[in-house]
């Protein structure tokens, strides 16, 4: 008959940091115990869990745009759970455990920081820093017989992050437009050549130009020094402010957006525009 497990520590708040991460992968263990788990848990693989880390971390980041630094302090750990639900997963199947996967962190970091700790001078600029930071990952990915230029860029990254990550890479070789004037004119061919043909195209020619298109436009962001992802993001709440005073506009008039047409919303949009500038 199998034993059952020992909670003792499951059930013990009390503790510093160490403690309470050594509480967290024991609480991982036992949901995933095939005996005494959780079902759900127990069936869960790299795969299934994969969608809720990339979750887990945009729920991070809203939580740090919203600067609600109580909510962080939850999706942190929400996070954490993640990784060690995925460490535990590599350790039944030995793979690595917790102490592996911290000791190559902790390892990665002091490698990469030889001004911090090493003898190297911190005396350098942010941009000597970046560069110094891209020489070392460069020879770790030589190291793991990642030869190639773009070897490493994670396919699971968002596309627009995933473009930057590509465009920089190839950047550092020479394969750039030297202007942003020839990126714009770029940008300008591609709308032209998606626009003309897209009667003629086939739903997948007309993804693949948009696609272009979009790469282009993500670059254009990279020579001006602006973060793709950032600034749709930025853009991507603005549109909602707006759009909501658009709804508590007609909603002081007894309406909502579909009792209402375009013009009337255009003209809200701009009168909350407006205000906004104004602020």
């Amino acid at each position: 008959m199998p034993v059952p497990p020992d909670d003792t520590l499951i059930f013990d708040a009390s503790g510093g940091a160490e403690r309470q991460m050594a509480r967290l992968v024991a609480i991982m263990a036992r949901l995933r115990d095939p005996v005494s788990g959780c079902p759900w848990d127990i069936e869960q693989t790299y795969a299934s869990i994969a969608p809720y880390t990339i979750e887990e971390a945009y729920e991070v980041a809203d939580a740090i745009e919203r600067k609600d630094w109580t909510e962080l302090e939850g999706e942190l750990g929400d996070l954490l759970l993640q990784t060690v639900y995925h460490t535990q997963i590599g350790t039944e199947a030995g793979h690595f455990d917790f102490a592996s996967v911290a000791r190559a962190i902790s390892d990665k970091m002091v490698a990469r920081h030889p001004h911090v700790f090493g003898d190297e001078s911190r005396d350098k600029s942010a941009d000597q820093q970046t560069a110094d930071w891209e020489k070392i990952k460069a020879a770790e990915r030589a190291g793991k017989a990642q030869g190639r230029v773009l070897d490493g860029v994670a396919l699971g990254l968002p596309a627009l992050m995933r473009a930057i990550k590509l465009q920089k890479r190839a950047a550092r070789v020479g394969f750039d437009w030297p202007s942003t004037t020839q990126v714009l004119d770029k940008i300008v061919e591609e709308s032209r050549e998606l626009v003309e043909a897209r009667e003629t195209m086939t739903e997948v020619e007309v993804e693949e130009e948009f696609g272009d298109l979009l790469f282009v436009v993500v670059n254009l962001g990279r020579h001006l020094g602006v973060d793709a992802e950032t600034a749709l993001r930025a853009t991507n709440a603005k549109f909602t402010r707006r759009f909501e005073a658009i709804e508590d506009a007609l909603a002081a008039m007894g309406k909502t957006p579909a009792d209402s047409n375009l013009a009337e919303m255009d003209a809200l949009w701009d009168a909350a525009k407006r205000r906004e500038k104004a602020e």
